[in-house]
């Protein structure tokens, strides 16, 4: 599980495998990723956008940016959290995921939530 805090913009990811949607003999993995993301600070702010950087095994990096996420743009007073679930297809059974929300305030202030690194993996193949 990844967690972390930036500008009061709490970040906590959960990911699993999804064995059901993967196919290893054809190099498809996919796994689901579980967020939270919750207002610990003292600020109304809006989920603007996210950058996700996606790394496999073999060292090939993706990058995903775009609007909003799960087709949202969530605004999060104090105290409140948004949650959703998406998903990622791997060739290799093992990769990482790490990126930023792009975060705006009602006075006009703009800064980069960072979601710390997390790994996607099959079970038992980091053992």
């Amino acid at each position: 599980m990844s967690d972390t805090t930036t500008n009061g913009i709490r970040v906590q990811v959960a990911s699993e495998f999804l064995p059901d949607r993967s196919s290893p003999r054809d190099d498809q993995y996919v796994f689901a990723y579980h967020i939270t993301i919750s207002n610990v600070g003292e600020e109304v702010a809006q989920l603007i956008s996210r950058h996700w950087i996606i790394t496999n095994a073999d060292g090939e990096t993706e990058e995903v940016q775009g609007p909003g996420v799960v087709g949202e743009q969530p605004v999060l007073t104090p105290g409140g959290r948004f949650e959703y679930t998406s998903f990622c297809p791997l060739k290799t059974n093992v990769g990482t995921m790490h990126g930023t929300y792009t975060m705006s305030t009602p006075g006009g202030q703009v800064f980069q939530a960072r979601i710390a690194p997390f790994t996607l993996a099959v079970p038992n193949a980091l053992n």
